[in-house]
This record gives structure tokens, C-alpha cells and sequence, in this order.
């Protein structure tokens, strides 16, 4: 995203390092929503983030935002048919291997090359959330907020959605 805080975040994902970020599992049931803090490990895998939600066993809908290194977000959305994603910039991949995994895992076609003579762009299933809310056309808007931070898009999802408070208590709580 063309958005960067100076001093927030470590940079570029060192191999043993966890980035700085966050993960949060956001939970529809019988109408409510809840949001409960991811362990860090989901900031640098993307298979520990689908086992992490998909442990969950809820009846509802069941997803994961990502923030990693306030640089790019990832939303997870695990599936009997197939885990469903949201790159929100592909570029990213060039630094960051849970950004390369998640190319992988959506199969797209894109070198390296064309990654870094690319400008930030999104990458995956732009209607991921829209049976529980978020239609892919506003998600497409709050993409194209390239002024905004990751953790501002996220939030902005919240509150299009309806989880707003749900997702600030549990980012309060993880001191974010």
C-alpha cells in the first residue's frame, strides 16, 4: 500500500522473526459477532492461520483478518470446498513469505519481476466476505483507500459489517 508509518513495524520479514501486526478471528453466530485474538505465528503462515480458524468449529461464519507489518492485510476465510483469500497487495510477496504463500495458495501466475515493476495491487476473492455483509464492491473501495493503513482498512471492513467495537476491545486488549 502506498500508506507507511515511519518508525512502526520491523521492515522486511526476516526468515526468524514474527513481523509486527496483528491476527484477529471474527465469528458470525445467531447474529453476533465476535472477535478473539490469533496467536503470532499467523502472522508469518498462512496454514496456522486455517488451523488456527478452523479449530474454531463454529456454526457460523468464521474468518481471520490480517495485519502484517502495517504494510499489507490478509483476510482468511476457511471452507469444506477450499480456503477462500484476500491479498490485500501482491507486491508484498517480494518481502514477506506468508504474502508468497498466499499467492500460491489463490495460483496466481505473476513473476517476480512483474511483482516489482508493479505497483501495490490486491490479489484474491474480492467477495470473501459478501454473504456475511461486506459486498465486493465496497471491499474494492476500501482497497482503492491507498491513503489508508492496514489496520484502518480492517477497521473500516469492521465497521461497514458491523463489528466495529467487537474488533477495537480485542485490539485494546492486544494494546494495538
Amino acid at each position: 500500500m502506498e500508506a507507511s508509518r515511519a518508525g512502526k513495524g520491523a521492515g522486511p520479514q526476516d526468515s526468524a522473526d514474527t513481523p509486527d501486526g496483528f491476527g484477529v478471528a471474527v465469528v458470525r453466530e445467531d447474529g453476533k459477532w465476535r472477535c478473539a485474538p490469533m496467536s503470532p505465528k499467523v502472522l508469518t503462515s498462512l496454514s496456522a492461520a486455517e488451523t488456527e480458524l478452523r479449530e474454531l468449529r463454529s456454526a457460523g461464519a468464521v474468518f481471520g483478518l490480517l495485519d502484517i507489518d502495517d504494510e499489507f492485510f490478509l483476510i482468511v476465510r476457511p471452507a469444506p470446498a477450499g480456503t477462500r483469500l484476500l491479498l490485500s497487495d501482491a507486491t508484498a510477496a517480494l518481502d514477506y513469505d506468508i504474502a508468497a504463500e498466499a499467492l500460491e495458495t489463490l495460483d496466481a501466475d505473476i513473476s517476480a519481476e512483474d511483482l516489482e515493476e508493479s505497483d501495490p495491487f490486491e490479489e484474491g476473492d474480492l467477495g470473501v466476505l459478501s454473504d456475511i455483509g461486506l459486498p465486493d464492491a465496497v471491499l474494492g473501495v476500501i482497497l482503492d483507500e491507498t491513503d489508508l493503513y492496514p489496520d484502518e482498512q480492517l477497521g473500516r471492513i469492521a465497521r461497514e459489517m458491523g463489528f466495529a467495537e467487537e474488533l477495537s476491545a480485542v485490539l485494546d486488549r492486544l494494546d494495538r
